[in-house]
């Protein structure tokens, strides 16, 4: 945990902007992986670890805006919790830790919510992630569980939202912590990176890595040859040469920040001309947006860049052609880069996501658009002082959307697609950085990882 000072500071501001009511914060529980005692590898919920700071199963944090006090409801272990897991704190010394100096039995939390129904006060919850406190939750409220996003507090989740958008010296310490074991993961996927071997090792070697440094991975590893699948999970290929592998991986720290970094590497350790080419355009893409990168200008804004970018280099090649600034505006593009730029990052490697994104990334004023590509970008709004960012352009060479683009005789004005058929070996290429928006422009976070093609070839050897 942080100071306890960190955790009482951040419910003072959230006293601040919600001034009546209760918020319920339910944290997470452990879940089975086949029965109820071999469980998963716990990991608590954001918002009440953002809050509360315990990270143990079976607690849940009140805030009651209209006293002012804060509470932690648990319950203490017994003799034979003790037995298995050996001596634990008990709730008033957790709750302590956090600044909390009010705590009760867990049971205790359902009577306090009925009765703040009762009284007809308002109840703010934040729409619950795991199954478990959707039920916990609904059962509080008499309400149906999948009900809940919907019945969720916007003026909570806007708060909440608010706050942990603006980043802590201490969070961004943790930030770089998991960006230099992410350090350790990318580097060692590189020298792995060699014909014959089986992704499956590459992965679990890497895997471990997060595990031994910190809280385990933040989100299951994407690591394949087959990089034209955006998330690709499937680990099963042997490497080749001729293909280019792309590892898409990150680390949790102890305190359960996040890192996200993407680097696609050649089998063998050496690109081919035709890599490099397709390489160079995405390493420009990403490394103009991060220098684009400072308060003001918005993500939308720096998204538009790097699609230009890989437009005008793809039309370079003769794979695109026309006027880039129309092919980008109409999505012509989008057949190479299909995502957003980017996203969030802090305690969730796609901050507050569970949120919801257009809470997070969008307001009344910037919608977030329909058209095919565009419509995935996370985040749409200026940046600020404190925001961390994942910068993460590609270019893929998807053949069923090629064929079904092709087929429909969509943007013919724009794509060359009797040319790209030889590129669709590549498969996908993807370079991602984690970077903190500062006052005047910008910092990439943690320790430099390869990513020009010296530095990868370097790195390989």
């Amino acid at each position: 945990m942080f100071r306890s000072e960190i955790y009482t500071k951040r419910r003072e501001e959230l006293h601040k902007k919600l001034k009546t009511g209760l918020a319920v914060f339910v944290g997470n529980n452990e879940s089975p992986m086949n029965y109820a005692a071999n469980a998963y590898h716990f990991r608590q919920d954001s918002d009440f670890l953002y809050f509360f700071g315990i990270d143990l199963p079976g607690f849940a944090g009140l805030i009651d805006f209209d006293s002012g006090k804060d509470f932690i409801f648990g319950n203490d272990f017994d003799v034979d919790d003790i037995i298995w897991m050996g001596p634990q704190p008990r709730v008033k010394e957790l709750a302590l830790k956090c600044g909390v100096t009010e705590t009760a039995p867990f049971a205790k939390l359902e009577s306090i919510i009925k009765d703040c129904l009762a009284k007809r006060r308002r109840l703010h919850f934040l729409p619950p992630c795991r199954g478990e406190n959707k039920i916990i939750i609904g059962s509080f409220l008499g309400k149906n569980p999948f009900e809940l996003r919907e019945l969720a507090s916007p003026e909570l989740i806007k708060a909440v939202i608010s706050l942990r958008s603006i980043k802590e010296k201490v969070e961004i310490e943790e930030i770089e912590k998991a960006v230099d074991i992410a350090y350790e993961m990318h580097t060692t996927a590189m020298k792995m990176c060699r014909q014959g071997v089986r992704e499956q090792e590459i992965f679990g070697t890497i895997e471990g890595i997060a595990l031994a440094k910190g809280g385990g991975v933040s989100f299951p590893t994407i690591l394949s040859i087959n990089g034209q699948t955006l998330h690709n999970h499937s680990h099963d290929n042997i490497l080749k040469k001729g293909r280019m592998l792309v590892v898409d991986a990150g680390a949790e720290t102890n305190l359960h920040y996040a890192s996200d970094i993407t680097r696609t590497i050649p089998v063998g350790g050496k690109f081919s001309t035709q890599q490099k080419e397709i390489y160079e355009i995405v390493l420009k893409a990403n490394t103009e947006a991060l220098l684009s990168a400072r308060p003001g200008i918005s993500h939308r804004d720096v998204h538009f860049l790097a699609c230009n970018i890989i437009a005008s280099g793809l039309k370079d090649l003769g794979l695109m052609k026309g006027d880039v600034d129309e092919a980008v505006a109409a999505g012509a593009h989008a057949l190479f880069m299909p995502h957003g730029l980017g996203h969030m990052l802090g305690l969730d490697v796609h901050d507050m996501e569970g949120l919801g994104e257009n809470f997070v990334g969008y307001n009344d004023e910037v919608k977030r658009s329909q058209q095919f590509g565009l419509a995935f970008l996370r985040f749409a709004l200026p940046y600020k002082p404190g925001h961390v960012f994942t910068i993460e352009p590609g270019c893929y060479f998807i053949p069923e959307l090629i064929e079904t683009w092709k087929a429909e005789g969509k943007f013919t004005e724009f794509i060359n697609y009797n040319k790209l058929d030889s590129y669709l070996p590549i498969g996908g290429i993807r370079i991602e950085d984690d970077a903190l928006i500062t006052e005047k422009g910008h910092k990439i976070l943690g320790k430099a990882i390869p990513k020009t093609v010296k530095e990868i070839e370097l790195a390989c050897v």
